[in-house]
């Protein structure tokens, strides 16, 4: 097929592209990722209509810089600095032993002198911003605890680019011109960042607020892209990552009162230029170089992303992170970053290896990026259902009315309830971390697994009058109902139900004692919210009142009938008000009425 250059037909192949590759790709589990990788190699590579990529690449890094702005945003400047440890402490270790890990590696192959296997090794420690941040927020897990600690790592990564990029001209056999020395670039950056940060604390909140007073919707999304592109130039001239400068003008607006305003007026721009940067990393892979050296591509992209993976690991158990969550991190950052592409090609320039070589690293990088998504997704596969370090069972002291199974947030609730009116509850749970927790204010719980005959005998099943069951998912809960029922007939169950279909299972198994958990909460919400509408109270209790009853009913019919009997009885629409107490005084008709009668 021949190559007609068109910026209009690049755009509309493109967007075609990605219109078809993105929702396969995710209908198959594999990331909308590798959907944008695969339609770029298939557009560029295989059917060369569009040959420049690399081109592409620059531009197409905006999205890159857009996603840290929105990451930043989500950051208050506290909680940065609550994450200083593992920015400095982990993210720094996770690139020092990386680097010097696979420049080891390359140096026992005999790949390329110390210096050459020095750039490769820290080069490769890079991992990709664009590609972990996406799989992360696909996932919903940016802010959760492994999430912090992959960005806090992503984070340091982008800092360390700017040591290693000075080095090159220190390892370099021809010395690229250079006109200012390593001091004067450092305080170079160092005064860009202070102008950032000043800018952010004095000028931006005032620049949004007048903005916002004219009411100009467009001028607040120019004056967002702005404030974005802006802070990354800034940064970018001084020596450090584009993306670095987003992210800190991010973290200055977190606190701001337009927040929420600037993400929506961004977020459009980002999922755009993010796709368009990872086609067109796929726009950019050299087939000829994968095809001439296959065999050590085929050895050298493996062999990094599991030395990156066991190093990461390592460093996040050795730190304190559980089993599952070292898991996590480490399946999300084995691949090579955007910033090697920029190291290596610095380095071929400066000859410190030759540009086969850069060729061949950068196809590792992106091929290792490509597979990214499948390693992310092959986590689930190592994880383990119980972390949890095992307690010894020790039930000294149990024996009570009430045996409770499961302590989490519906159990505590309804102990209280128990131990305010004098009665003795023995709780068991299965997680360490709720036995500690419990103990700190000042419970005595058991560990222990409620699906076992052993653990039920020794927390005293024998003796309680009742036994409350308030796990929290339904296969557990109907495992150890099936077990009372079983082994304890004559056992009385009060059972935590997730919902209605399980509330009627349970009925079906014959438990006279249900609660579903989130029931009477949403009853005290609406009578709450008639409330604050300017219902009566006694109107409002009158009203949850029967909508309790009418759920019984409901409940009873659906056990006979099935799940769709007693439809009839749901409100679908406003009931038409009605006194529902005898009005306490009468009438005027009704006073004229009984005047009249009293007359005649």
């Amino acid at each position: 097929m021949s190559y007609t250059h068109s910026p209009y037909n690049e755009v509309l192949m493109m967007l075609g592209g990605a219109l078809l590759a993105a929702p396969i790709f995710k209908r198959l589990g594999l990331g909308t990722i590798l959907g944008y990788l695969a339609a770029g190699v298939v557009i560029g590579p295989i059917l060369h209509q569009i040959r420049d990529g690399e081109e592409l690449l620059g531009v197409a890094e905006l999205g890159v810089v857009f996603l840290l702005f929105l990451i930043g945003l989500e950051l208050k400047p506290s909680r940065l600095w609550a994450m200083r440890r593992d920015i400095f402490g982990l993210g720094i270790a996770q690139v020092a032993v990386t680097g010097l890990a696979l420049a080891g590696l390359t140096l026992a192959f005999g790949l390329e002198e110390w210096d050459g296997a020095l750039i490769i090794g820290f080069g490769l420690a890079l991992s990709s911003t664009a590609f972990a941040m996406q799989i992360l927020d696909e996932r919903g897990d940016i802010n959760t605890r492994y999430g912090q600690r992959a960005f806090s790592m992503l984070l340091l990564q982008d800092l360390a680019i700017v040591p290693l990029l000075a080095l090159i001209p220190l390892l370099a056999e021809q010395r690229p011109e250079d006109t200012t020395s390593a001091f004067e670039d450092f305080s170079i950056a160092v005064a860009a960042i202070t102008a950032l940060l000043v800018a952010g604390r004095y000028l931006l909140n005032p620049l949004f607020q007048v903005i916002a007073r004219t009411g100009a919707r467009e001028a607040m999304i120019a004056a967002a892209l702005f404030v974005v592109l802006a802070a990354a130039m800034l940064l970018q001239m001084a020596g450090l990552s584009m993306a670095m400068g987003a992210f800190l003008a991010g973290v200055l607006l977190a606190d701001s009162s337009y927040r929420h305003e600037l993400q929506a007026d961004v977020e459009p721009f980002r999922g755009i230029l993010l796709g368009l940067f990872f086609m067109a990393v796929g726009l950019s892979l050299h087939l000829d170089v994968i095809f001439s050296s296959w065999l050590t591509i085929l050895i050298a992209t493996p062999a990094v992303m599991l030395v990156k993976s066991l190093v990461i690991y390592g460093l996040c158990r050795f730190t304190g992170s559980p089993h599952n969550d070292a898991v996590r991190i480490a399946l999300v950052l084995p691949q090579g970053g955007e910033f090697g592409f920029v190291l290596f090609t610095a380095a071929a320039a400066g000859g410190i290896f030759s540009n086969g070589l850069a060729s061949l690293l950068i196809a590792v990088v992106t091929i290792s990026m490509a597979l990214t998504p499948i390693a992310a997704a092959l986590s689930r596969f190592l994880l383990v259902e119980d972390l949890e370090e095992e307690i010894e069972e020790d039930f000294e002291g149990a024996g009570a009315d009430v045996l409770m199974i499961g302590f989490s947030r519906f159990g505590q609730i309804a102990a209280q309830i128990l131990l305010a009116g004098g009665r003795e509850v023995t709780v068991i749970d299965h997680s360490t971390d709720r036995v500690r927790q419990a103990a700190s204010f000042g419970f005595r719980i058991y560990f222990g697994d409620g699906t076992r005959k052993d653990v039920l005998r020794a927390a005293g099943i024998e003796r309680a009058k009742i036994v409350a069951i308030c796990t929290q998912g339904k296969g557990a809960t109907d495992r150890i109902v099936d077990l009372v029922q079983s082994e304890y007939p004559n056992a009385t169950l009060f059972v935590r139900s997730y919902d209605r279909i399980h509330t009627l299972a349970l009925r079906a198994k014959g438990v006279q004692h249900d609660v579903r958990e989130t029931f009477e909460s949403a009853l005290v919400f609406g009578r709450e919210t008639l409330e604050e509408l300017g219902v009566e109270p006694d109107d409002a209790v009158a009203i949850s009142d029967d909508i309790r009853r009418r759920d019984v009913a409901r409940l009873e019919l659906q056990a006979a009938e099935g799940i769709a009997a007693g439809r009839h009885m749901l409100h679908s629409k406003p009931v038409k008000p009605e006194p529902l107490v005898k009005p306490k005084k009468k009438t005027q008709a009704e006073a004229d009425e009984e005047e009249e009668e009293n007359a005649a």
